[in-house]
């Protein structure tokens, strides 16, 4: 699968409307056959940094979602919100979802 997450450093005047303004990117992405998960949080240090932790199955999911007509859209509309380039870490890793942790368990 690929794990991909995301930082967005958001604008201070677009940082509360920020889910609203990703609403239908995040929608279309959970909708690909291929998307595992695709889930965004808010930092509890910094009020206009948002991560964005995603996952597909494999390289044509991956593939699919890079190519498709909601992430061409992203591209142009999100830069306007941002204060900078977003940082990644994409990687090709095993697995097919969420694991226990083992170091931490709730009985």
């Amino acid at each position: 699968m690929y794990f991909i997450v995301v930082k967005f450093r958001v604008k201070p005047e677009a940082a509360e409307a920020w889910p609203e303004i990703v609403r239908d990117f995040t929608e279309a992405t959970r909708a690909e056959p291929g998307n595992m998960w695709f889930d965004w949080s808010r930092s509890l240090e910094d009020p206009h940094e948002y991560v964005l932790v995603e996952a597909f199955a494999d390289d044509d999911a991956a593939a699919a979602h890079v190519g498709s007509a909601h992430f061409a859209t992203m591209r142009e509309e999100f830069p306007q919100h941002l204060q900078s380039t977003p940082r990644i870490i994409s990687r090709k890793i095993e697995g097919e979802g969420w694991d226990a942790m083992g170091e931490l368990q709730v009985d």
